[in-house]
């Protein structure tokens, strides 16, 4: 997953200095819009595959363990990852 998610990223890095190019050339304002929303779907992606690999480590060894106040925790991290994209 480390590895998926840093060739995304550097993807993501080429697209936004490509953008940058886009503004600097004067490029047509819609085009520059469309290219920056694609980047911001790129980023919900690795966001996705980086909450996934969460769940699937620590989420888990969390909830399998004994401690509750862990459980807890956990659950309240999720809680605010979850509001806080819902506000974006």
């Amino acid at each position: 997953m480390k590895k998926q998610v840093l060739n995304r990223l550097r993807s993501i890095e080429g697209h936004v200095r490509g953008i940058e190019r886009m503004v600097e050339n004067d490029h047509y304002c819609v085009d520059i819009v469309k290219q920056s929303l694609a980047v911001q779907r790129a980023l919900d992606k690795v966001n996705g595959l980086i909450l996934e690999s969460h769940l699937q480590t620590c989420v888990t060894t969390a909830i399998r363990g004994d401690e509750s106040q862990e459980r807890e925790r956990v659950v309240r991290e999720l809680l605010e990852v979850f509001e806080t994209a819902s506000k974006l």
